[in-house]
């Protein structure tokens, strides 16, 4: 993405760039000095260039994107993009619908390695994900024709009030949209689940199954080392499932779970088992989920769930 951002200010194009993790806006736009040297253009390219010459762009001023640069993990021929599992370029993107920055007519691309062009199955793109328009590889350059439709703003009814205070930019746009008389109803939280958290003074990861399971697809391992969540070891009440069809991904599970409403603190996956562990606030959570779970049928697979109180990980 550097060597992108250097040829686009090379090429002498208006090169807006997202806020470090959306902390503090949504772009900064990036202006070189005049007559800037080709180093100092290498300067403005980095991670350091957006400190030293930038310009914020708030919500309120009227740009529009002609194209979209973003990075990917994995991407399908037919568009299909898969992210490190955080969600910030759909944010991004979803954001710039917002303020009308981009339009149907805006590109979006993905730079990527040969190897990083991959089968990706559509049930894996939800209604929030980026899609792709264009692949460039050092070989082969790939229109994709891609007819999943992009984010059109943000669906609030998916975000929980603790990722409005992590990117406090969104609570802005919220109240605009508000005034604008749009539904911006945020996703609810279990009672019980909020108290445990207030209780143990939790920070509530809202991508945390995400980057679990970006890792596990990188991985290939039914144990994805390096992830620390931040929740205790020993939560109250554990849910095990159990003969878990092999084609299930742990996203597929996710997004079962949202549906159902009985979405937990944290998963973790051992898909290559057909195993997977839930962790729940209390017992009235995780109850409710073992009786949901046990009549789903997948893929001709009847889940085996039960309800535990403690479980060796």
């Amino acid at each position: 993405m550097e060597g992108v951002r250097l040829a686009a200010l090379q090429a002498k194009k208006s090169l807006l760039v997202p806020t470090p993790r959306l902390r503090f806006g949504l772009f900064n736009r990036i202006t070189p000095p005049k007559d800037a040297t080709k180093e100092t253009l290498r300067v403005c390219s980095t991670s350091q260039g957006i400190k030293e010459f930038s310009i914020p762009v708030g919500l309120d001023d009227k740009v529009l994107v002609d194209l979209v640069v973003v990075g990917s993990v994995a991407v399908s021929e037919k568009g299909y993009r898969i992210g490190k599992g955080e969600g910030f370029a759909d944010m991004e993107y979803a954001m710039m619908a917002c303020m009308g920055s981009v339009t149907e007519s805006t590109w979006v691309i993905t730079v990527v390695h040969d190897c990083q062009v991959m089968d990706i199955p559509e049930e894996l793109i939800e209604r929030h994900d980026l899609t792709v328009d264009f692949i460039i590889t050092a070989t082969r350059v790939i229109k994709t024709e891609c007819k999943h439709p992009k984010p059109q703003g943000i669906i609030w009814s998916m975000l929980h009030k603790e990722v409005l205070k992590k990117i406090p930019i969104l609570k802005k746009l919220r109240t605009l949209e508000q005034e604008a008389g749009k539904d911006v109803a945020l996703k609810l939280i279990h009672a019980g689940e909020d108290k445990y958290r207030k209780s143990k003074n939790l920070q509530w990861q809202p991508h945390a199954e995400a980057d679990l399971e970006c890792k596990c697809l990188a991985s290939n391992s039914d144990r994805c080392s390096g992830f620390e969540p931040k929740f205790p070891k020993s939560p109250p009440t554990t849910v095990y499932l159990s003969d878990i069809p092999p084609v299930l991904r742990v996203s597929e599970l996710k997004g079962m779970l949202r549906e159902q409403e009985v979405a937990p603190l944290q998963i973790r996956w051992q898909g290559a088992k057909c195993k997977a562990i839930l962790l729940y606030a209390d017992l009235t959570g995780a109850e409710r989920a073992t009786a949901i779970l046990q009549k789903l049928f997948i893929n001709g697979h009847t889940i085996q769930a039960k309800c535990v109180s403690s479980q060796k990980m």
